[in-house]
């Protein structure tokens, strides 16, 4: 599996995306490998706010910022590509929000979005449920 990480800003410093990326290859091989989940490639995009409301809009026609945004994608030849689009300043105020650092939240988000990637919905409670579940489980393996 091929990870690539696309900075769609600025609000990152190199030494902190070197960090980031490090942390979300090995949750990436950790929860890919627990699910038995191997794609061709994962592409994390991270972004601000105004693009990931824009691709919101256009792509499930929903007018508002979110943390994250999962896209999977299989071509007629059989490649597998996930794409997580993450609003970096969303993430910056939900971890303020509640009350965690920055890379937990990020984390957190990312793993969200791998969880989707697996075939996991939050669209029912039940569905929030177990999948709020796996987040912590995968979280704390972790750490």
């Amino acid at each position: 599996m091929k990870i690539n990480f696309i900075y769609n800003t600025e609000k990152i410093s190199l030494t902190d995306r070197r960090k980031i990326n490090k942390g979300l290859k090995e949750i990436t091989a950790l929860v890919s490998k627990e699910e038995k989940f191997d794609p061709e490639y994962i592409n994390f995009i991270f972004c601000d706010d105004k693009f990931i409301r824009k691709i919101n809009r256009k792509y499930l026609g929903h007018d508002y910022e979110t943390d994250i945004l999962t896209f999977f994608d299989e071509d007629d030849s059989g490649i597998t590509e996930g794409e997580l689009l993450i609003s970096l300043d969303t993430v910056k105020r939900n971890s303020e929000f509640y009350k965690t650092d920055f890379r937990n939240e990020l984390n957190r988000v990312a793993v969200h979005g791998l969880l989707h990637l697996c075939g996991y919905n939050d669209t029912k409670l039940s569905e929030q449920k177990v999948i709020r579940k796996k987040e912590d489980y995968y979280l704390k393996k972790n750490s």
